[in-house]
């Protein structure tokens, strides 16, 4: 586990931008399960969460679509929540960062740490916003 202090700058990335932070499994089978669409994103430490994901994530929110719900857990620190979202995500392996687009609580759309590590964030927000303009 993380100290809180080392993750609340990497926390308050996603923060700033509207992301709903969840700490617990009933909170992310809540999120998860709403009506309309839900984007979970397993938010981590890793440079690639930094310099991909994050980036990727906020800009994909520059779409006429885009989800109903926005939220996220932090691997390595929300255990039990991060452990729900996964479960969630099934049949794709636990990674992070990633994230997963639900629609009425159905997977619709996946992006796990291999489509993400070594990808511009641009290119990540694209592929999302293409998920958004199908599902959302």
């Amino acid at each position: 586990m993380y100290p809180a202090e080392l993750v609340q700058p990497m926390r308050d990335d996603l923060g700033n931008a509207g992301f709903e932070h969840l700490y617990t499994a009933d909170a992310v089978n809540s999120a998860i399960s709403k009506e309309g669409t839900t984007l979970v994103v397993v938010n981590s430490v890793c440079g690639c969460a930094a310099a991909n994901a994050r980036p990727g994530a906020k800009m994909s929110l520059e779409n006429a679509k885009k989800p109903d719900h926005i939220v996220t857990v932090f691997a390595g620190v929300d255990r039990e929540a991060v452990d729900a979202a996964r479960a969630a995500m099934i049949p794709f392996p636990p990674s992070s960062p990633s994230m997963a687009l639900f629609k009425n609580g159905e997977l619709v759309h996946m992006l796990e740490r291999h489509h993400i590590e070594g990808r511009p964030a641009e290119m990540i927000a694209e592929n999302l916003k293409e998920a958004y303009n199908e599902n959302c």
